[in-house]
């Protein structure tokens, strides 16, 4: 079980990282453009680490808390998030640019700002 520090620093690392996909992102105008250029591809590679790493850090919190900590928020589709860190590291040539490409548009910033909501939730219960 997570002790809420523990949860917490595990949570700023995860926004961390979740932060550096829209900078990551903001050259990519259209799928096509991680593939069109190795400056593309190095996009999708970075991206792809990065959500391999948040898909594994919540399947991991999703163990140590027995699947009651990420119920909580259930605006995140957590199977999604934890899915595609099985398939970025199972496997990734299977990965398809649009996928990525949707995942930053459409799922990061709620993933972020649920993350956000995450650690101030923790702060409020700390200050109690």
């Amino acid at each position: 079980m997570l002790d809420s520090e523990q949860l917490r620093d595990r949570l700023e690392a995860i926004l961390e990282a979740l932060e550096r996909v829209p900078r990551r992102f903001s050259k990519i105008q259209v799928p096509q453009d991680f593939i069109a250029t190795e400056e593309g591809r190095e996009h999708l590679d970075s991206i792809s680490m990065v959500l391999l790493s948040v898909g594994e850090a919540f399947r991991q919190i999703d163990d140590k808390t027995e699947g009651q900590y990420l119920s909580r928020y259930p605006e995140i589709p957590w199977r999604g998030v934890i899915g595609m860190r099985n398939v970025l590291a199972h496997d990734y040539f299977a990965v398809n640019e649009k996928i990525i490409f949707n995942t930053c548009q459409l799922s990061v910033p709620p993933l972020m700002a649920t993350v956000r909501q995450m650690l101030a939730d923790l702060l409020e219960a700390r200050d109690l």
